[in-house]
């Protein structure tokens, strides 16, 4: 209540500056063919009255009722009301003015002054002045208070999308380090060599994951390491039962993409593939041109009438889809003895 109190009274000044404004031009142009200083002043103040009233009653009344909220009919008719009032006062000012200055002599009254519908387009043009006015007031408020809306629903959205990308991530965190820690369990009950360097690859991939994952990118090599110290990882717990191959073609070293978004695709492979003659075979091919990038992965698998394809790919469509909707394609193609997934991301 005191802020509105405030506003209001930041108003006054202005509006008494254009009320006084709105008097002279009506005593100047009333003026015109009169020398009757104590008449033009007494009509120019009955005259802006009138119109300050009217002009009132557009303004914070008709407009924000009627025309605003499109009641069309109800603005005409008060607008029609207005006229009435509006002319009969202009007659009523014009016949005190002939009787109590000019003494019945019509003849001595300024021209314009005896001439209501001069009088009722003057007062008009005022009224329908303040009123353009407030109308482009309201759009403004009104494309303003639209704006603010809109700005408050793409972040509450952006923020949505972003909690949810939390979620993702960490569902692949948990899948990747049970498969991890599981294999270097089995190696530590066996006592094989290979396990000091297991945990060492596994705790860089640690450091990798606490650290490097909560940004929203990391350089094409950051993400290349990982894979590579993943499917070393994945070697030794297969030994000679599986085989990779991992080119790369063409990449492109300044290149960022989002932290463990390739991940999930070899992680699927190793976890759902199937050793077929003795052997789990699996192709990676990874290149970047014209600011694309390719990420192809096939693996040995049998057809199952149920496929089960694990967390990581519905999570990586989903996180693909948030973070590059429109501009990735992620094409899966599922052979009697090969599973494929092919990934294209445009930067």
């Amino acid at each position: 209540m005191q802020k509105e109190l405030i506003l209001v009274l930041k108003k006054i000044p202005i509006h008494f500056l254009c009320w006084m404004i709105v008097w002279f031009f009506f005593k100047s142009f009333f003026s015109v063919g009169s020398s009757n200083k104590a008449f033009l002043f007494w009509f120019s103040s009955l005259l802006s009255i009138v119109t300050l009233i009217i002009a009132y009653v557009f303004v914070y009344d008709l407009i924000p009722k009627y025309l605003l909220k499109k009641q069309y009919k109800k603005f005409v008719l008060y607008t029609i009301y207005s006229g009435v009032f509006v002319a009969t006062t202009i007659l009523m000012i014009e016949v005190v003015g002939f009787v109590f200055y000019f003494n019945l002599e019509f003849k001595k009254m300024p021209a314009l002054t005896t001439n209501p519908a001069v009088i009722l387009v003057c007062i008009f043009f005022i009224v329908i002045l303040a009123s353009g006015i407030k109308i482009l007031k309201s759009n403004y408020k009104s494309l303003d208070e639209k704006k603010t809306l809109e700005n408050k629903f793409l972040q509450t959205k952006l923020e949505l999308k972003e909690q949810e990308l939390k979620f993702l991530k960490m569902q692949i965190h948990p899948h990747f380090l049970f498969n991890s820690l599981n294999t270097i369990y089995g190696f530590a009950i066996a006592k094989a060599d290979e396990a000091p360097e297991m945990i060492l690859k596994l705790s860089n991939l640690l450091d990798y994951i606490l650290y490097q994952v909560e940004k929203p990118k990391v350089p094409l090599v950051e993400e290349i390491h990982h894979l590579e110290d993943y499917i070393s990882l994945e070697k030794m717990r297969f030994h000679d039962t599986l085989k990779v191959n991992f080119s790369k073609d063409k990449l492109n070293d300044s290149l960022q993409i989002p932290p463990m978004l390739l991940i999930p695709f070899v992680e699927n492979s190793f976890k759902h593939g199937v050793i077929i003659d003795g052997v789990l075979n699996v192709d990676i091919r990874l290149k970047t041109a014209n600011n694309c990038l390719f990420f192809e992965i096939e693996n040995s698998s049998k057809r199952k009438e149920e496929t089960n394809t694990g967390i990581g790919l519905p999570n990586i469509r989903k996180r693909l889809e948030m973070l590059y909707p429109g501009k990735y394609q992620l094409e899966i193609i599922e052979n009697n003895d090969t599973f494929k997934v092919h990934l294209k991301i445009e930067f």
